[in-house]
């Protein structure tokens, strides 16, 4: 682990002519604040993300929603800007920002002209460690967030996704939709959201990414500035944070349904997957993007163009530190759930039994390779991908290194996984009308 107040180089990357085409660089301040860049070639944006490690999974019963609550206030102005000025600071430049949060984070990110990157540190920091939380922001955006429960609920992938998040996890945080409920939202205060702002938005739980046409020096230095506002650095950090066990906690096999009155039912078939930091987790991003993740894939074949059983299939893994699920969501007409979800089932046995094909998975590596270096052309991209990787990973590698990393699966490491995963008992979440199944 780095010490506080110190710098390091992570990577350089150089073309053939021996130019550099990235760096990325990491110092950790006295306070424990931890400000990553990656310097790129040939750009001329730079993103900037500030990473804050709590989410919906951190909150209690009482305050089931507060991340997310937050996220919106933090928005609402500072002693030094109101709501319309931080607006109106990113929009004079032509910036983008926005947030959002995450069972295990949550992000607020901005993308401007290099030569404005001083301008999108300032107002996020002034955002983010100073925000004043006035009780009538509080009133006015609880009625936005209870509007966007609300749609969310009208959104039968929403609503099944989150009946199989609490399938898997029952009553705990992991299985508690992020944003909170009516309930919730409703019964939150002015003081426990303000208690739970001072509780988390600590230097020592925060990491700042920037990427694009940058110096890690300047950087290093705006962020000191915009973060040490009402002396939010001083101090030391926490020399001993707690750790999150990497065990993948049970999930809870079975099946629950929702009834709507709507055209189509939604369902959601899976069982335990991996946690973030399983190795395995390229052997299965190969074998979740052969499986469900494009047009060729076994499930989108079978399922619609060979069947023509539904409009939109797919298959996705989902990682925690310490939890993961493995899954088919699949949306179709009542008459032909039956037929999907005994065609979802056979499929997902004979992958458990057999595997997949050489070409299956030389077609999955592909795409997923494929997928992320194309990912990654934008300052954007690269902001988040360092970002996430220091706040929840031990390790940054290389774009070449996660590349061999795909490259290495082999067949039979998919089988294996494949055999493990599908064998287990499996998770059933649907949503639609009563007369489906």
């Amino acid at each position: 682990m780095q010490k506080n107040g110190t710098t390091r180089t992570l990577h350089t990357v150089k073309d053939a002519d021996g130019a550099v085409t990235s760096r990325v660089r990491r110092t950790v301040l006295p306070s424990g604040l931890r400000v990553v860049t990656e310097q790129m070639a040939g750009t001329r944006s730079a993103s900037i993300g500030v990473w804050v490690a709590v989410g919906s999974r951190d909150e209690t019963p009482a305050l089931h929603g507060c991340s997310h609550f937050l996220e919106h206030l933090l928005f609402k102005g500072t002693p030094e800007r109101t709501a319309m000025d931080i607006s109106v600071a990113l929009d004079a430049v032509g910036g983008e920002f926005n947030a959002f949060t995450t069972k295990e984070y949550t992000v607020y990110h901005a993308r401007v002209l290099d030569e404005d990157l001083g301008t999108a540190v300032d107002v996020l920091g002034d955002m983010v460690t100073a925000s004043t939380i006035a009780a009538a922001d509080v009133e006015a955006e609880r009625d936005v967030i209870l509007d966007e429960i609300a749609m969310h609920d009208d959104d039968p992938d929403d609503v099944v996704h989150n009946l199989f998040a609490q399938q898997a996890w029952g009553d705990t945080p992991l299985g508690r939709p992020i944003a909170g409920t009516e309930a919730s939202i409703t019964a939150l205060t002015r003081a426990q959201i303000h208690r739970f702002y001072l509780r988390h938005y600590r230097p020592d739980n925060m990491v700042v990414s920037v990427a694009g046409n940058v110096d890690h020096a300047t950087v290093v230095r705006q962020v000191r500035q915009a973060f040490g506002r009402g002396g939010f650095l001083e101090g030391e950090a926490d020399p001993a944070p707690s750790e999150q066990s990497e065990r993948a906690r049970k999930v809870h096999p079975g099946e629950t349904r929702t009834v709507r009155p709507q055209e189509q039912v939604n369902l959601v078939l899976g069982v335990k997957g991996l946690t973030r930091t399983d190795p395995r987790r390229y052997t299965l991003g190969v074998l979740n993007t052969a499986l469900g993740g494009g047009t060729s894939s076994r499930m989108f074949q079978e399922v619609r163009e060979l069947r023509g059983l539904a409009y939109s299939v797919y298959s996705f893994a989902t990682h925690h530190a310490d939890a993961g699920v493995v899954g088919v969501s699949v949306g179709c007409l009542p008459g032909k759930y039956d037929a999907v979800l005994e065609t979802v089932r056979n499929e997902l046995a004979k992958v458990a039994a057999e595997g997949l094909t050489d070409e299956e998975v030389e077609r999955g590596k592909g795409q997923l390779k494929g997928g992320l270096v194309l990912g990654l052309e934008d300052s954007g991209s690269r902001m988040s991908r360092i970002g996430k990787v220091e706040l929840v990973h031990d390790e940054l590698l290389t774009i070449d290194e996660v590349v061999a990393r795909i490259e290495a699966v082999t067949t039979e490491d998919v089988a294996a996984l494949a055999h493990e995963l599908f064998s287990q008992p499996e998770l059933l979440a649907v949503v639609g009308p009563a007369a489906a199944g």
